[in-house]
C-alpha cells in the first residue's frame, strides 16, 4: 500500500513538473483573439484586417513585448455569424483565459461580440465594425472603438460634398444596420450643412446583392449629381461595374473608395477614376510618422499596408497604449487607462472619449487617380483631411448610457 502511495505521489511529481513550463509560458503570453471572417465570402476583408493585427504585435513582441510578455494573437474564423463568433470566443475565455479580443468585420458580429465581453469580463475592441449604435444606444463598458464610426464616415463625406457645391445626392447602401445607420448620419450632416441640397432617391439592398440593375436604372432616373454609398467589398465592385456601362457617370463618395482590392477587381480604371472617400487611414496620409510607417511595413512584408492593415495595425497598437498604461492585464484596470488615453499614430492624434468609448479620430480624403507612387493601376491621392472636432457627435446626442 505504501508502495502505490508513493509510486501515486512519483507520478503527481511529474505530472505538475511537466506541466510547470506550460504554465509558465501561458502566465507570460497575453492573448488576443481576433475575429474575423476567415472563410467565405468576406475571406479576403478578414486576412488583410487579420494581417494589420499581426503585423501590430510582430512590432510589440520586437520591441520587448508587452508589460514584458509576448503577445500571441488567435485568429478566429467568425464566418461573418454572429452565434459562431461568440461560441468560439466563449471557448477561449472558458479554456484559455483569454481577456482580449478585436474585430473588424460586421457590425452585427461586433455588436453580439460587445454583449460577451461585458457578460463575461473581458475587452473587446474594433477598428472596423462602424455601426454608430456599438458606442450609442448598445454601448458598454467592456467595448472600445480606436476607429471609425458611420456617424463620423458620413460626417465627413457630407462635409466634402457640400463644400465640393453638389446639389442633388443618390444615396444607397446595404440593408442592415450599418448601411441604414450610414444613410441615416448622412442625411442628418446634409440637412444641416447645406439645407438646399436634396436627397433625389434613397436605396437599400441586401448584402451580397449580384444584379444591381434594378438600383442603377433608380440612380439613374433620379438624376443626381453625385452618389453616396457606404457599401464595402463585392457590394461596392459590383455597383460600379454593372452601373457604368448602364450610364451610371456620376461621381461616387464612398467610405471605402480606396480598396486597392476592389480597384483591380474592377478590371477598367476608368469606372473608378475621380471618386472620392474618407477613412481613418490611408497610404497616401503626409505625414512623417506614417512615411515611416508604410517604409517600415514594406521592408518588412514586401507589400503595402493599405486600409484594412493599416487601421487594425493603429486599433491594436492603441490596445497595447493602455495596457501598457494600466501595468496590468486586469480588465478593470485597464479600462480605465484606456478612456481618455490619446494615441499618436501615423494617422494622427486617436483619443478614446470615456463617455463612449469611440475614439475621436481625424478622416482623411482621397480621390482616386491613374498615377500614383504605390500601383500600376488606379489608387488613391491625398485630398486633405477633417479633424475629430468636426465630425464629433456630442456625448449627450450618442444614446449611450454607460454602466
Amino acid at each position: 500500500m505504501k508502495k502505490k502511495i508513493v509510486y501515486g505521489l512519483c507520478f503527481l511529481s511529474m505530472v505538475l513538473m511537466l506541466a510547470l513550463p506550460v504554465y509558465a509560458a501561458a502566465a507570460d503570453t497575453i492573448k488576443l483573439g481576433a475575429t474575423e471572417p476567415l472563410s467565405g465570402t468576406f475571406k479576403d476583408i478578414g486576412e488583410r484586417y487579420l494581417d494589420g493585427v499581426l503585423y501590430a504585435v510582430q512590432v510589440i513582441n520586437e520591441s520587448g513585448g508587452l508589460l514584458g510578455k509576448k503577445v500571441e494573437v488567435v485568429p478566429i474564423d467568425s464566418e461573418l455569424k454572429p452565434d459562431v463568433a461568440t461560441r468560439k470566443a466563449q471557448n477561449l475565455i472558458l479554456k484559455d483565459d483569454v481577456k482580449f479580443f478585436c474585430g473588424g468585420t460586421g457590425s452585427s458580429v461586433g455588436a453580439a461580440m460587445a454583449q460577451l465581453a461585458e457578460k463575461q469580463n473581458v475587452i473587446m475592441f474594433t477598428y472596423g465594425m462602424d455601426a454608430a449604435s456599438m458606442t450609442g444606444v448598445k454601448c458598454n463598458k467592456n467595448f472600445f472603438r480606436p476607429g471609425g464610426s458611420t456617424d463620423g464616415r458620413s460626417f465627413a463625406l457630407a462635409q466634402l460634398i457640400a463644400k465640393m457645391g453638389y446639389k442633388n445626392v443618390a444615396i444607397i447602401a446595404q440593408d442592415y444596420s450599418f448601411g441604414q445607420e450610414a444613410l441615416a448620419a448622412f442625411k442628418k450632416e446634409i440637412a444641416r450643412i447645406s439645407p438646399s441640397t436634396k436627397i433625389v432617391v434613397e436605396l437599400y439592398h441586401p448584402a451580397g446583392t449580384k444584379d444591381y440593375g434594378p438600383y442603377v436604372s433608380q440612380l439613374i432616373a433620379a438624376k443626381p449629381d453625385v452618389i453616396f454609398t457606404p457599401n464595402w467589398g463585392n457590394d461596392l465592385t459590383l455597383l460600379l461595374k454593372q452601373g457604368r456601362p448602364m450610364g451610371m457617370k456620376q461621381k461616387v463618395f464612398s467610405y471605402y473608395i480606396n480598396d486597392e482590392v476592389t480597384i483591380q477587381a474592377l478590371g477598367d480604371d476608368s469606372l473608378m477614376l475621380g471618386n472620392m472617400g474618407a477613412e481613418i487611414y490611408t497610404l497616401s496620409i503626409p505625414t512623417k510618422k506614417n512615411e515611416e510607417f508604410v517604409a517600415k511595413f514594406y521592408k518588412d512584408k514586401g507589400y503595402y499596408p493599405t486600409w484594412l492593415r493599416g487601421k487594425a495595425y493603429m486599433a491594436t497598437m492603441f490596445w497595447a497604449e493602455a495596457v501598457k498604461k494600466a501595468g496590468t492585464t486586469d480588465i478593470a484596470a485597464v479600462i480605465k487607462a484606456w478612456e481618455g488615453l490619446t494615441y499618436d499614430g501615423p494617422a494622427g492624434l486617436w483619443t478614446m472619449r470615456a463617455c463612449d468609448h469611440q475614439a475621436q479620430v481625424p478622416y482623411w480624403y482621397t480621390e482616386i487617380v491613374a498615377k500614383n507612387k504605390y500601383f500600376k493601376h488606379a489608387f488613391e491621392t491625398p485630398k486633405g483631411m477633417t479633424t475629430a472636432k468636426s465630425v464629433e457627435v456630442p456625448c449627450a446626442e450618442t444614446g449611450c448610457k454607460m454602466q
